[in-house]
């Protein structure tokens, strides 16, 4: 025995440092590469894909700034779930109290039912791109969802989304396909062309910045990262996680934007969603791009569709003090697994109704959503600037800075977004 344990010792000290570390970031992935990626969802794709085809390149350069407040606030989730071990609805139940919390999720929550049914119609969208009905395509996803988490461990559902998360390269060989002027794309990712801006531009912004940064990301990366049982000290590779995930999610976003910039803007192409953007390249560029556009569209609503109500049924349970995870069973959290179940039975049921309307259902949720995430971003950065929560790990003064503006700039953009859809 003693052997055995010596040979174990040797082998580790005969790894070069270099394997070791990275050994002990890839323990670490997931979290911030499925919670990036994953909001690169069926909304998502459509908002990018009319900003291209409607602005052309002018406005590369705004995913740039996006991009890094989104690692700000994903990187202060992350880093909460490690230090205290609890999940954000957990902590803000603690600190403010559980009737503050319940407002809090019932309006979150109308939220999600509106963002999931949005998933499992672009999950129908896509099936229309190949020929395939949604009363075949829409129950046969929402029953994949829900053995994937009522069936799977964490583990496994875990690689399961990071394995999703590949097929986003679809959008970027397309892109590489399309063979846009890569110069051009260089220069006004980088340098923003203040001239050019147009006041149609604004809601255009407004909707970048809103399907980027959204409510349901803060709760799921910080009881994802508390499910995974990542260490403090891992905390370095945990934003190291954080980091790699949002910068691939921006180099999708930049993608999915130029695909329909080369192709469609100034063509007079009217595209309303990502069916209508995918179906628009195939006598533009090909009958491949359009079949990669297609098939990133279906990845993307099917994964984000089981992540949203997972993400929901998590801090749900965490602000109400029920039990919750997927390593759990059923009878463990019951509570947990019904609340998923409930939001991928009723959003899928009434997406396949043929006189709902889903235009202002994906409206609404995006409205509640613009109102809550600088309230939830509030709550984010009163808990990580909190010494008696966070210990030695709170926000530096610097990083408060940044994050109240941030705060100011999503309620001012989101107001903004609020004035364009409902004033005439």
């Amino acid at each position: 025995m003693n052997n055995v344990v010596e040979k174990e010792d040797n082998n580790k000290k005969s790894r070069p440092a270099w394997l070791i570390k990275l050994f002990l970031l890839l323990s670490v992935v997931g979290p911030g590469l499925i919670t990036a990626n994953i909001d690169n969802d069926a909304g998502g794709i459509a908002t990018y894909s009319v900003a291209g085809a409607v602005t052309g390149y002018r406005l590369l350069w705004v995913l740039l700034p996006i991009t890094i407040a989104l690692i700000m606030v994903q990187e202060m989730s992350s880093r909460m779930g490690i230090v205290t071990g609890k999940g954000l609805a957990d902590l803000i139940r603690e600190k403010y109290g559980l009737k503050t919390t319940f407002y809090t999720l019932i309006f979150l929550v109308m939220a999600d039912l509106g963002n999931t049914m949005a998933e499992f119609a672009g999950i129908a969208s896509a099936g229309e791109i190949f020929g395939i009905s949604k009363f075949i395509c829409v129950p046969i996803s929402a029953l994949f969802v829900t053995l994937l988490v009522f069936r799977g461990d964490y583990k496994i559902v875990e690689r399961v989304f990071i394995a999703g998360c590949s097929v986003y390269f679809s959008y970027i060989i397309t892109g590489f396909i399309i063979e846009p002027d890569w110069a051009l794309v260089a220069h006004s990712m980088i340098v923003p062309d203040f001239s050019t801006l147009q006041k149609s531009d604004l809601p255009i912004v407004v909707g970048l910045i809103g399907t980027s940064i959204t409510p349901w990301m803060q709760f799921y990366i910080q009881s994802a990262v508390v499910e995974k049982g990542t260490p403090v000290k891992h905390l370095f590779h945990s934003k190291i996680d954080v980091i790699v995930g949002c910068l691939f999610m921006f180099v999708v976003t930049l993608f999915i934007v130029i695909c329909c910039a080369s192709t469609m803007y100034g063509s007079g192409i009217q595209i309303h969603d990502a069916k209508d953007a995918a179906l628009a390249l195939k006598p533009l560029a090909g009958d491949y791009s359009s079949l990669l556009f297609g098939v990133g569209l279906f990845n993307a609503s099917i994964f984000a569709a089981a992540l949203l109500p997972l993400a929901t049924s998590y801090y749900v349970c965490e602000g109400m003090g029920w039990e919750s995870g997927v390593d759990k069973s059923f009878k463990e959290a019951p509570n947990f697994f019904s609340i998923f179940l409930t939001l991928v039975i009723v959003s899928s049921f009434l997406v396949l109704m043929p006189s709902i309307n889903l235009l202002n259902i994906m409206i609404w949720s995006q409205v509640i959503n613009g109102i809550f995430i600088p309230l939830v971003l509030m709550f984010i950065m009163r808990l990580c600037s909190d010494p008696d929560i966070m210990g030695e790990y709170t926000n530096s003064s610097f990083y408060n800075f940044w994050g109240y503006a941030l705060i100011l700039l999503m309620f001012v953009a989101n107001m903004a977004m609020i004035y364009f859809e409902f004033v005439p």
